[in-house]
């Protein structure tokens, strides 16, 4: 299963599932929802969080946050 979080810097994606998580809904208000197309600008070191692009607007989600969602490479 690849999900957002295994997603490399740089490369394009389309969100093909967001799994139950106490955040799915806070993501789909945020537009991470299935179809949306995303891409990864940063990672921080350690594990920290990564910024995604999506919609032409930055968004950062925690890495375990991004875990939710199954994505399929474009």
């Amino acid at each position: 299963m690849i999900t957002l979080a295994n997603l490399q810097i740089g490369t394009k994606a389309a969100v093909t599932q967001v799994l139950p998580s106490p955040l799915s809904q806070k993501m789909a208000e945020m537009g991470i929802i299935e179809g949306a197309e995303v891409s990864v600008l940063f990672k921080a070191p350690f594990g920290g969080p990564i910024a995604i692009e999506l919609n032409g607007s930055l968004l950062s989600l925690r890495r375990k946050e991004a875990a939710y969602v199954k994505i399929s490479m474009l």
